[in-house]
């Protein structure tokens, strides 16, 4: 079967196991393929291909709801409901999302990008569905490290009270982005160990009714052994006991496995979660060999050698940068506490994590615990640094707000993937943190320009007094050479990096270099531009903002964030405050979701390159210009 001319999975119905296992094998190999050369989640893929199968088989999408957690795992769900052809634009500018997107297909019907939302939007869907009076199946797919977060544990315990019909199929395979950490992680992999939890439990009770019922003593002690071997046997216990039918563990690569649980937990009343044990990356040996991570998600690679193509670059990752200051700061302060929400590789903490095993703590998906845990850290006079990406500390907004700032505790909030991130698209960009952290009382924003001023802000924001956050974002610094000694670098204080008297020009990060690259162009039309280090987002630069306010000089604001609400809006505000009547231009990313792309599409979008931000620099100064010509 040529894969690009499947329509929907009805075809499914009528395939006998042999053709389903070897469509599993072509599916495989196409994808082995294609991302290849787009990048991708590959080895969440590879894993989840029978199951993906058996569940199009089993279920009736779109009728029956399919509804994937975190979303990354959902390619084999893209081919079989007619998206094959257009795999050669995954993650591409306006191409294939590498998530669910509704707008994409009727068969998407949740969409995600973040982990442990499935059983929420599922339950929803069957209260929905039961209002109604109608009978189609909801079926959740989340995977062990998704059920770690504590949104997930909410609603099984929810789900398990209602008692409402609502299939959940457990994606065991030992890994989220690294391999997953915690008690319920423990618990998993005992369940994983102990065979099959029904017919041992089915054959108990038998064995139970077999016995006379004589008299209270008999039935009595009858009742206490069944239920001491029911305790005795760990699997599905958690899951019985939160109101589950507890089917498992399924092999999840075995058709014959698979399509028996689907078929009797279908027949079920109320909750039914089936355990179903994959290999992530499975059928390509460097995936599924992964120990660490790599093949979650990656870009293109060498499919004989499993070689991945690196890009060339300058400099460093900033997230090494972040991750070796923090080593050098820990060798001379054993107060420094390294936190991260199961980011260990993606933040690039390996390093730290082996210097200090026991000041690093990879707390699972749990952002809201992480941050509360780092409050709980400052108050016994530690020093914690949470490690997280600007997208995942929005989930952790309360604690941020509550637990941190209101007590005003010395956390470092070390905030990776500030600004766009590119292919993963409008759930994992980071813009909008300036706009959430800015409104919050003593909480001080800082980016830097480049990489050795990052190293720099991470020696400062450890000696600060108070709560902060370092923004930086993904990828690789500029390539200059980095300082030996660390110096602090004075908060609230901005950094004139070229001078001017036409236009003041305010950004931070790396968008300074496209500014920069902007501020020399304008010379070709007779325009100076000052350009300034706005680095300090929070608290500004209230001298300068005064002498520009009295030079009466036009000031655009440059930012790679949302501009609601945002590092322009606090200029515009404290200006207002001033009674300045200063031209006030602010240029960023409007008020929509921005979807995935390269990160340069991505600037184009939204008017952020050097030619656009000359040209509305350009209209700005020459409407000022006539004016004050005009009187």
């Amino acid at each position: 079967m040529d894969l690009r001319m499947i329509k929907d999975p009805s075809f499914l119905k009528h395939y006998t196991n042999k053709e389903l296992t070897a469509l599993a094998d072509k599916i495989r190999s196409f994808l082995i393929e294609k991302l290849s050369v787009t990048g991708g989640h590959l080895g969440p893929n590879l894993g989840v291909v029978e199951l993906t199968i058996a569940l199009h088989k089993m279920f009736d999408s779109p009728k029956d709801k399919l509804i994937w957690d975190v979303g990354h795992q959902s390619y084999v769900h893209k081919i079989l409901t007619g998206r094959a052809d257009k795999f050669e634009t995954l993650r591409k500018y306006k191409g294939l999302s590498g998530f669910p997107k509704r707008n994409e297909s009727e068969h998407d019907c949740w969409e995600t990008g973040h982990s442990s939302t499935s059983l929420s939007a599922s339950m929803g869907m069957v209260v929905a569905r039961d209002l109604r009076g109608t009978n189609e199946h909801v079926v959740a797919i989340i995977g062990d490290g998704a059920l770690t977060g504590g949104m997930a544990l909410e609603a099984l315990n929810h789900i398990g009270d209602e008692k409402k019909n609502l299939i959940v199929v457990l994606n065991d395979n030992e890994m989220s982005i690294a391999p997953n950490v915690g008690a319920l992680h423990n618990m998993l992999s005992r369940m994983r160990t102990a065979g099959k939890y029904n017919k041992a439990k089915d054959d108990i009770e038998y064995l139970m009714k077999k016995i006379p019922a004589f008299g209270g003593k008999i039935a009595s002690a009858a009742e206490r052994v069944k239920d001491s071997f029911k305790y005795l046997l760990v699997p599905g216990m958690f899951f019985e006991e939160l109101g589950f039918k507890y089917l498992g563990p399924v092999d999840g690569h075995n058709f014959d496995d698979l399509i028996e649980n689907m078929s009797y937990a279908k027949k079920t009343a109320g909750p039914v979660l089936i355990h179903a044990i994959t290999k992530k990356g499975k059928g390509y040996s460097p995936a599924e060999n992964d120990k660490i991570g790599t093949w979650h998600g990656l870009g293109p690679y060498k499919i004989e050698s499993g070689e991945v193509i690196k890009q060339a670059s300058k400099g460093p990752s900033y997230s090494n940068v972040v991750s070796e200051t923090l080593r050098k700061i820990a060798r001379k302060d054993e107060k420094i506490v390294v936190i991260t929400p199961a980011m260990t590789i993606g933040s690039k903490l390996e390093g730290f994590e082996e210097e200090f095993p026991d000041r690093l703590f990879d707390v699972g998906i749990a952002e809201q615990h992480a941050v509360t845990m780092a409050a709980g850290l400052a108050i016994e006079n530690m020093k914690p640094v949470l490690s997280i990406y600007s997208t995942f500390l929005q989930r952790g907004y309360d604690q941020l707000v509550h637990d941190v700032c209101r007590q005003n505790l010395n956390v470092v909030f070390a905030v990776d993937r500030a600004g766009f991130v590119g292919a993963d698209g409008e759930t994992h960009h980071g813009v909008f943190d300036i706009n959430f952290m800015r409104h919050i009382p003593n909480l001080t924003i800082l980016m830097a320009k480049d990489e050795n001023e990052l190293q720099h802000m991470v020696y400062t924001a450890v000696q600060h007094d108070g709560p902060i956050a370092v923004r930086f974002p993904r990828g690789n610094g500029l390539g200059i050479k980095m300082d030996e000694q660390l110096k602090t670098i004075p908060i609230g204080k901005w950094e004139i990096l070229r001078n001017g008297s036409d236009v003041a020009l305010l950004s931070f990060g790396p968008m300074l270099q496209e500014v920069l690259s902007a501020a020399e162009e304008l010379k070709k039309y007779g325009i100076y531009a000052r350009v300034i280090n706005a680095r300090s987002i929070k608290p500004l630069d209230e001298d300068m903002l005064i002498e520009l306010g009295n030079e009466g000089i036009p000031i655009v604001s440059i930012e790679e964030a949302v501009l609601h609400g945002g590092f322009g809006s606090a200029v515009l505000e404290f200006m207002s405050n001033q009674k300045f009547s200063s031209n006030i231009e602010r240029i960023g990313i409007p008020d929509e979701y921005i979807e995935h792309g390269s990160v340069s599409d991505l600037l184009a979008e939204v008017g952020l390159t050097k030619q656009q931000i000359v040209e509305r620099v350009k209209t700005m100064v020459q409407k000022h210009l006539r004016a004050l010509k005009n009187g």
